[in-house]
């Protein structure tokens, strides 16, 4: 992923996105300052809507008329179809039976149809749906399109806060990672990204550590509250981390839910699990981390209201 591309997605995207700024937590340890990069400020909740918009910016006319087609927990769903709208593009999107509620009727409310599926299914009824109706397949990581997209979270940073000595991004697929650490390696090389994943689905970690991709069943992969951190890395996105990643911490389930008391608490921000990780790596991973000004991404806010009430009435049952 070169430079220029990403900083042709920011051109592309400026009139859709929203440039999210870096808020400093006064909470923080005053020899590690953190910022928060809240993209759960975005329209759909998410950063996913930077490479959705993108991709489909970039759709040729007989592309257009022809419709999309994208699989997804939920995020990028709904970044796919809120971009489609905007366009006026048909949206066909593919999620998991299992899927919170709120992200299902979300992208329902977008104008999309919705196909529910069983778990492990999303790619194959994605797939049929292409090549029953001709639609063009905007997948949630694996494209180079999608990738420069998501890094212009990391083009953002760069410019924001160019003494950042730290980037805590979340990984799934790799797409977000892959973008923020290619901008942020290319305009700040002293700076480190460190990627962060539940230990629960910490495929990437195994992954790196193997030096080729490790496959993690889906089973052993849905065990995380973070359902938007159950996907595995592409040949495509695992060939950007291994050369752009410094490092990569995991984080447990408890820590993902005390990170979300403590951004709703102290940050006045709601965020789901996979948006948590990295506070939650900030919080409780300090030893694994370099030190210095830091940044995480905090990369979205589209959680259960009954999980959330549930984490929330935990934090103050143990104070």
């Amino acid at each position: 992923m070169k430079l220029d591309d990403i900083r042709a997605a920011a051109e592309r995207i400026a009139a859709t996105v929203v440039r999210t700024p870096l808020l400093p937590c006064t909470w923080a340890d005053r020899d590690r300052p953190l910022w928060l990069k809240p993209e759960i400020l975005q329209p759909i909740g998410a950063f996913k809507i930077r490479g959705a918009v993108n991709a489909i910016a970039r759709l040729d006319e007989d592309a257009r008329r022809r419709g999309v087609v994208t699989y997804s927990s939920g995020n990028h769903a709904q970044a796919v179809a809120y971009a489609a709208a905007n366009e006026g593009i048909a949206a066909h999107v593919v999620m998991p039976a299992s899927t919170p509620q709120i992200k299902i009727d979300n992208t329902r409310a977008y104008g999309a149809e919705v196909v529910l599926c069983g778990e492990g299914q999303r790619e194959k009824v994605a797939y049929e749906i292409v090549a029953e109706r001709g639609a063009v397949l905007v997948p949630p990581f694996d494209h180079p399109d999608i990738i420069a997209g998501q890094g212009t979270i990391g083009l953002e940073i760069a410019e924001d806060l160019p003494d950042v000595e730290v980037v805590l991004v979340p990984i799934s697929g790799g797409g977000l990672a892959s973008g923020v650490a290619a901008a942020v390696t290319a305009l700040l090389p002293n700076a480190k990204v460190i990627g962060v994943e539940p230990e629960l689905a910490a495929d990437t970690r195994e992954s790196l550590r193997a030096g080729s991709r490790v496959d993690w069943s889906v089973e052993k992969r849905n065990r995380t509250i973070a359902d938007g951190l159950r996907s595995q890395p592409s040949e495509l996105t695992f060939a950007h981390l291994k050369v752009h990643l410094h490092d990569l911490v995991t984080v447990t389930e408890d820590e993902i839910r005390s990170a979300m008391a403590v951004l709703a608490h102290k940050g006045r921000l709601v965020a789901e699990p996979s948006g948590a990780v990295t506070t939650a790596a900030y919080l409780y991973h300090a030893a694994e981390l370099p030190a210095g000004r830091t940044v995480a991404i905090v990369s979205g806010g589209n959680v259960d209201p009954a999980l959330l009430s549930d984490v929330l009435t935990r934090a103050l049952d143990e104070e």
